[in-house]
């Protein structure tokens, strides 16, 4: 499981899957997300603005990522 490591309070799940190298870019993001195609602790999440907060674990495409302060 990958980390993505916090340098403010949150990061929004778009930016997290571009950070975690999982889209290529903003577009293929919303592309993905809207498509119903990532969970955010388990649950289908199809806001690309969600804030990811410290302890949350997205999963795409068998991968998981968790957010870590």
């Amino acid at each position: 499981m990958e980390e993505i490591k916090l340098r403010e309070d949150f990061i929004k799940l778009g930016q997290a899957l571009k950070a975690a190298g999982l889209v290529g870019s903003g577009v293929d993001a919303k592309f993905v997300i809207t498509d119903g195609q990532v969970k955010v602790n388990g649950q289908v999440e199809i806001q690309r603005g969600k804030k990811l907060v410290d302890g949350d674990v997205v999963e795409y495409d068998g991968n998981s990522i968790k957010i870590v302060k």
